[in-house]
């Protein structure tokens, strides 16, 4: 049975070709998938323009407002950056999970149990108010990255042992971490009853470029925080692991051949924990980074759905470390204008294109369009 998909009927006269999907039997060049993906986010930006225009809007100068609310001067550039911190941890975190094959969707879970381990350094407290800013920062990253790894250790546990599907683990458990979060917030750590904690002290705050300022006259008003320099790290780290290890290589094959990676004695379901809490750690670095560098204190809403945008943006960026940066800013640039578009929905709108485009896209590279007369041999 032949694997052709054909389209266009060779017995009917006057229908001179057929269009034939046939499998990839060589891989694709490295650059094709990125061209791809870049021509994927172009459908996408085209689908929304007429989605746009059809609701009455002016796609044009909709996406022209989108560029300069967000590129327009260092200023909102800076802000933009601090959009984009949570989003390179999370798609990070989505990228080493998405590479074993494992769907990782609980990362908006994971990113708020990360908050709450920061969190709770301050209000338990686990450190007098007075100590050093360095230390805070410290026990506040190992915080983030502990209580994350501990969100992604469960899913992972479940899936190792008991084979529990990862999708339906993970999702569940982002219920559970908010509403974890949310006890905490309404009934041991709520200032005055308010839904929100008490402000951290200023030493629990990841330091700010704006904090320069008085050195540096030019850094003045920037809103960018210490939580970037840490992604671009996580970043780098995170490509060694995954290219320059051995422990990566182990992980790229599980994901591109599990047989064989079993036949090999890699330890299969030991990899599935430990990349599980790999992945949650990451996430809430996120967490982490928006309470410390952002909000200061903790509270119910500090995510615009950054768990469910990192999937995007790993998916955009081809689980590539270093394209997870770019895609972060590309996508931190969409919320930050989506404060000052209405409706406001328009930007979430273009995101879901987005991914339904590059799904769709991720077809072209399995298969390859074949155009041929009907007289021609297949």
């Amino acid at each position: 049975m032949s694997d052709n998909i054909t389209a266009g009927n060779p017995s009917k006269k006057g229908f001179p070709f057929q269009v034939k999907l046939e499998p990839r039997i060589v891989d694709v060049p490295k650059w094709y998938p990125a061209v791809l993906s870049l021509c994927a986010v172009i459908v996408a930006l085209l689908i929304g323009a007429v989605i746009l225009a059809v609701s009455g809007g002016n796609p044009w100068l909709t996406y022209a407002h989108i560029a300069r609310a967000s590129f327009g001067s260092i200023g909102v550039f800076s802000d933009t950056l601090v959009k984009a911190i949570p989003l390179i941890f999370v798609g990070l975190a989505c990228s080493i999970a998405f590479r074993m094959k494992l769907w990782n969707i609980g990362a908006e879970g994971q990113f708020f149990m990360g908050a709450f381990g920061a969190s709770a350094v301050v209000l338990l407290p686990i450190l007098p108010a007075d100590a050093p800013q360095w230390l805070f920062i410290v026990v506040m990253v190992l915080a983030g990255l502990l209580c994350g790894a501990i969100w992604g250790f469960i899913p992972g546990v479940l899936k190792a042992r008991f084979n529990v599907n990862e999708v339906i683990s993970t999702l569940m458990l982002n219920y559970i971490a908010v509403a974890w979060n949310n006890y905490f917030i309404f009934a041991i750590w709520s200032e005055g009853g308010f839904q929100m904690s008490p402000v951290f002290p200023k030493n629990a705050w990841l330091p700010r470029l704006t904090d320069f300022g008085s050195e540096i006259p030019f850094l003045r008003g920037l809103t960018t925080h210490f939580g970037f320099i840490i992604a671009v790290i996580a970043a780098v780290v995170l490509w060694y692991i995954l290219y320059r290890s051995k422990w990566g290589y182990e992980i790229r094959l599980i994901g591109d051949n599990p047989k064989a990676a079993s036949y090999a004695g890699i330890p299969i379901k030991q990899h599935m924990v430990w990349v599980m809490m790999v992945s949650g750690a990451l996430a809430g670095l996120a967490g982490m980074s928006e309470i410390t560098g952002v909000v200061h204190r903790l509270q119910g809403a500090i995510s615009p759905g950054y768990g469910f945008t990192g999937i995007i943006v790993a998916w955009l960026a081809k689980l590539n470390p270093f394209a997870v940066i770019l895609v972060s800013v590309l996508f931190g640039a969409l919320i930050l204008a989506g404060r000052e578009i209405q409706p406001s929905g328009v930007p979430k709108m273009i995101q879901g294109v987005i991914l339904v485009c590059l799904i769709a896209s991720d077809f072209l590279i399995r298969y390859q369009i074949r155009i041929i007369r009907n007289n021609e041999e297949a």
